[in-house]
């Protein structure tokens, strides 16, 4: 990167301790930024500089790591967003969640890139940064910042805000203080369920991986920020920063996708689209395409509970939905939503996903992983392996065990520790249909074979989020390719994996790469940085980021074995529909990606390319002093 007008100097951040009750500045050179960008980068450099892999995921020992990106706050397009990093007690692998809302903003705003939390409070409470101590029953322990214009932080006692629901948490923090952020946990995370979430003002969650759980795992509440901080992100050149933003917003404008599909629909347009091509997965991957598809589709869901449009922040897509039913309202069903605790169960009836969604969204749980573990307890139930278990079609079990997960009551305190932990306590760890422990989403690969090979090479276990394959196997963007073939995808699927990791530590929203290209990415940065950065680098930092990770996780104990499929969508040939008869060939595939990213057969990065990449000297530190094993519910 050639400097212009550079404004870029070091990173900026505060990392508190809960169990010292300490906080101290934090200082990142400018050479991070430049080959991490922020947000998820940030946070996978500091979980291997920290050596979290050797670290249970609910020691006090264990991090979060607030980052927002570099384009967070900006006003470049949907840049309303922030990640959060840990290792998760759910995978044991590192992971990070990327969310909208205002919390990442707002971070930005009080002069912070970064937020590291360590530790663990002795008791309930809250954490508050450039507020004042809040609240009728005091317990505040105010810490002294360093004298360098960092922001005040305050960690008060939770009071009775502990026990309270992730709706109730906010409003009661907008009361206590009026104007802030906040980043809470509900019921789910104080209970550390494996897979609570963390959620922010404006409903956004970092999903998946259970972060929320760490979170109760400290103890900790809430995060609360001061929300109107005196300082605004800074921009080298605002612009020319305002003309490429003008730019790809009649980008986003022109696409189909992101100015039709998405704001007419939301994300839930995909039930019919991915039900037709035979790549709906249906009663826990038995089937692909489900027979009340059309009735749990975004179109009924748009007829019979949809209220209003919403957004993130600064997004002009607007994919989100306000929903009600005869008895509750609230915000979604999104598709992974509606095919988890729908088709993966067996259930058509759209009023019960609403509420159950809703459900989890109050207690702070992710939803995918929520209807997979019902899912394959249904299983499980049908296999006769869990004596009188919920069944395939039964609505109402499925609300009634997002409940009891959220109470920790039954069924429920099994299902809270996902299904990996579920089927394998059971007997029948194949029925479980996660990798890494952590459960697929709503694609069959068996109808989208690339999609495969995406889930199993994911960092942090099964995810679309790394890499979707939807847009050229099933919607021909930027063009289609066969989604049958097996071999020939890799080059493909490591560009966006390395793409969705620029995007996730810039800290922009994946649906823009619908409409947009890493050269408007790159031109937003540049403006913003006031350096010139070429398209083809930053996919060389998203490169550098994945094999970061990668290192991470071997570390960890993980190896070639856990970058596989459930034995099902391996062995299991589709039974009907557009996808009959197929299975997924992993094994050519893999042999083919580790080629395609410079690692050996064994899926180790290769001397060469860790020394091109930068991470030769990262490697002595990341190698593991022991095995380890998902932690924070027992190894799977």
């Amino acid at each position: 990167m050639s400097p212009a007008t550079s404004i870029l100097g070091p990173l900026r951040g505060l990392r508190v301790d809960l169990s010292k009750g300490t906080v101290d500045a934090d200082e990142l050179p400018r050479e991070v930024a430049l080959a991490y960008l922020g947000g998820r980068g940030l946070g996978s450099y500091v979980a291997l500089r920290e050596r979290l892999f050797e670290v249970e995921p609910f020691a006090p020992e264990n991090l979060l790591v607030f980052a927002p990106g570099p384009l967070t706050g900006t006003g470049a397009p949907t840049s309303g967003r922030y990640s959060v990093t840990s290792r998760s007690p759910l995978t044991g692998t590192v992971f990070d969640g990327n969310s909208g809302g205002s919390f990442g903003v707002a971070l930005r705003k009080l002069g912070l890139d970064y937020l590291i939390v360590a530790g663990a409070c002795a008791t309930p409470s809250c954490l508050a940064i450039g507020l004042e101590p809040a609240g009728a029953d005091g317990g505040a322990a105010v810490a002294t910042p360093p004298a360098d214009g960092r922001p005040a932080v305050v960690v008060q006692s939770a009071g009775e805000l502990w026990a309270r629901d992730v709706p109730d948490t906010l409003a009661r923090l907008r009361d206590l203080y009026p104007g802030c952020e906040a980043a809470v946990i509900g019921q789910a995370g104080e209970r550390e369920v494996l897979f609570a979430s963390i959620v922010n003002n404006h409903g956004r969650s970092v999903g998946r991986g259970g972060l929320g759980a760490v979170m109760g795992s400290k103890r900790l509440k809430a995060v609360v920020l001061a929300g109107r901080g005196k300082d605004r992100p800074p921009v080298a050149d605002a612009e020319r920063l305002s003309f490429v933003a003008y730019e790809a917003e009649k980008l986003l404008k022109a696409n189909p996708i992101t100015s039709q599909a998405l704001p007419e629909f939301g994300t839930a347009v995909l039930v019919n689209v991915l039900d037709q091509a035979g790549a709906l997965p249906t009663r826990n991957f038995r089937d692909s395409r489900f027979e009340h598809a059309a009735a749990t589709s975004g179109e009924a869901l748009r007829r019979g509970y949809v209220t209003r449009r919403a957004a993130c922040r600064g997004c002009g897509i607007g994919c989100a939905r306000r929903t009600a039913t005869a008895t509750a309202s609230g915000e979604g069903p999104e598709y992974e939503t509606i095919w988890s605790l729908g088709a993966a169960c067996g259930v058509g009836d759209l009023a019960a996903i609403v509420e159950a969604n809703y459900v989890c969204n109050r207690a702070g749980m992710d939803t995918i992983t929520m209807g997979s573990t019902i899912a394959c307890a249904m299983e499980l139930a049908e296999e006769g392996a869990l004596p009188g278990g919920p069944r395939f079609g039964d609505a109402a079990a499925v609300l009634s065990l997002c409940e009891a997960t959220a109470r920790g009551e039954g069924l429920g305190e099994e299902l809270g520790q996902g299904s990996a932990r579920l089927a394998a306590r059971h007997g029948r760890p194949e029925l479980s249909m996660s990798v890494k422990s952590l459960e697929l989403p709503a694609y069959d690969p068996r109808g989208m074979t690339a999609q495969g090979l995406a889930f199993a090479t994911s960092n942090r276990g099964g995810c679309h989020l790394r890499a979707n394959m939807l847009g050229p196997e099933i919607l021909g963007v930027p063009k289609m390719i066969d989604r049958f073939a097996t071999l020939g995808k890799s080059g493909l699927l490591i560009n966006l994996q390395n793409l969705n990791a620029v995007l996730d530590s810039l800290s922009l929203c994946k649906f823009t790469a619908f409409a947009m290209k890493e050269d408007y990415y790159a031109r937003l940065l540049s403006a913003v940085w006031g350096e010139t950065v070429e398209p083809q680098e930053l996919l060389r930092i998203g490169e550098r980021i994945w094999n970061a990770e990668r290192l991470f996780n071997l570390a960890a104990g993980f190896t070639r074995d856990d970058d596989t499929l459930p034995p099902r969508l391996l062995r299991e040939p589709v039974k009907a529909g557009p996808a009959a008869g197929r299975v997924v060939d992993l094994a050519p595939m893999l042999d083919e990606y580790y080629i395609a990213r410079g690692w050996d057969e064994e899926g180790r990065p290769r001397a060469a390319k860790l020394e091109g990449l930068g991470l030769a000297a990262p490697v002595a530190d990341a190698r593991p002093a022991r095995a380890a094993t998902p932690a924070g519910g027992g190894s799977v």
